[in-house]
């Protein structure tokens, strides 16, 4: 093996395998020089250890070697890493073999001997391209860094208004109503709100509307004193009580029933609460961030949701983009997901195939940005290489029917995008709602609600 070349840390590195040492020799003179380095072998097993354990962009391998064929060799560093230009060097060329040799995963087959310019020349396209993946990897901890807001990622328009009116509003607000579809980041908003205010130093509570039993909800919200009903042991402080001082998150309050609507106003108003069972008020000073994803507007003409707590909710409103709408963020999306779980599995992982990419590129993300993290934590955990390829994604993303017709939008509209990538997705669990919300990132009800008006019944019998 040759050492290594006086750079620190070369941009480009080579392994070369071949069990000639002549021709590794001349491997490694041709191919020396400044950014790039070049490592060698004439043992199988070492080189292929260098190849996956060495952060390899290139691969020089020879086709025949004692004891082991350059198909294999060929086909296990692909398959680990298919981000390597794996190159095939033989005296035996034949059109059949290299069109095997591609077939198999090589960037190139290249027939020896060759002179110093030809292998120069041919290699360059492949060193060029290195070298703009690690910039573009660099560019991406730029960007990362620049536009986290918060731990908010986003440099689309869409989102750069979204980062501004938090920044407008969080030191001032009282109440504040952050709207957008499941999965789009509201809480996360919520905690940017939080941690901008003058209430910051305080507690930080959360309230899923959602997932509460009507029959508790009051005494959940309001708290209660020992005695109240059947199971209160002992006095509890509810959830304003406990944010007093800081701020406490509303989440889903489309889903609150009239009755606790009015218990809120009264509380929004008054900044006091009554615990249930007891005549004793209590003041609290909290700040109220609201969230839904539901049309709390068309809510209000149906008389499903008040008028006059809408109009003391609704004052400053940030509405999130569903991330169809800002794909521009995606890939800055992906290497932030990337980052934090590649971390968390302490995993060396350092991109995503074009492949995956282009799969993750062509998909519409009903679940918006949460579903994406569920794809990459996913991905992240299965891959076994130091890249995440299109087989490491979930079997959905490797079917058919994510043809970029699906959400084309000169064919259908993004509700029926959505309809028929949800029914699809039942099908393939075999209709097992709760895994497919699972797969999606959103709730039973919002997969409920976004197959709502399916005119298809066939294939809607999941959610009846």
């Amino acid at each position: 093996m040759l050492p290594k070349s006086e750079a620190v840390e070369p941009f480009v590195r080579i392994v070369a395998i071949d069990d000639d040492p002549e021709f590794l020799d001349f491997l490694s003179h041709a191919l020396s020089e400044n950014g790039m380095e070049i490592i060698t072998s004439a043992d199988t097993d070492t080189g292929l250890d260098l190849a996956l354990d060495v952060r390899t962009d290139i691969v020089l391998l020879d086709l025949v070697m004692p004891n082991c064929s350059g198909f294999d060799l060929l086909e296990k560093i692909v398959s680990v890493n298919p981000t390597i230009n794996v190159i095939l060097l033989t005296r035996e060329y034949s059109t059949e073999l290299a069109v095997e040799a591609i077939q198999k995963g090589a960037a190139d087959y290249l027939n020896k001997p060759i002179s110093v310019e030809a292998l120069r020349l041919r290699i360059k396209k492949f060193v060029d391209s290195a070298r703009e993946r690690h910039e573009a990897t660099k560019l991406s901890h730029e960007l990362l860094r620049n536009f986290r807001f918060e731990g908010i990622v986003g440099w689309s328009p869409l989102m750069l208004e979204v980062f501004d009116k938090i920044r407008r509003t969080g030191p001032h607000f009282r109440n504040i109503l952050v709207t957008g579809d499941t999965g789009t980041g509201k809480e996360l908003v919520a905690h940017s709100l939080h941690r901008l205010s003058p209430a910051s130093s305080g507690p930080f509570v959360v309230c899923n509307c959602a997932a509460m039993v009507e029959t508790l909800f009051e005494s959940e919200l309001f708290g209660h004193v020992k005695g109240a009903f059947t199971g209160a042991l002992q006095d509890k402080k509810g959830y304003f009580e406990l944010a007093n001082g800081g701020t406490v998150f509303l989440d889903e309050i489309g889903e609150a029933s009239l009755s606790t609507q009015a218990k809120l106003l009264r509380v929004l108003q008054d900044h006091v609460v009554q615990r249930v069972g007891s005549p004793i008020r209590h003041e609290v000073d909290v700040r109220v961030v609201v969230a839904t994803n539901r049309d709390l507007r068309s809510m209000v003409t149906q008389k499903n949701f008040r008028e006059d707590l809408y109009y003391r909710i609704c004052a400053v409103e940030i509405k999130l983009p569903t991330l169809s709408r800002r794909r521009e963020d995606l890939p800055l999306l992906e290497h932030h997901f990337l980052e934090r779980y590649a971390a968390q599995y302490k995993k060396s992982i350092r991109g995503i195939t074009r492949k995956a990419q282009i799969l993750l590129a062509r998909y519409s993300w009903p679940g918006n940005v949460r579903e994406l993290e569920n794809v990459i934590a996913h991905a992240c955990m299965m891959t076994r290489g130091d890249a995440i390829d299109a087989h490491d994604l979930p079997d959905v993303f490797r079917s058919e029917r994510f043809d970029a017709g699906d959400w084309d939008p000169d064919r259908s509209s993004l509700e029926e995008v959505q309809r028929r990538h949800v029914r699809r997705v039942l099908k393939a669990v075999g209709n097992n709602r709760a895994e497919a919300a699972e797969i999606l990132g959103i709730g039973r009800t919002t997969l409920y609600r976004i197959l709502a008006n399916d005119k298809e019944p066939a294939e809607n019998e999941a959610h009846k």
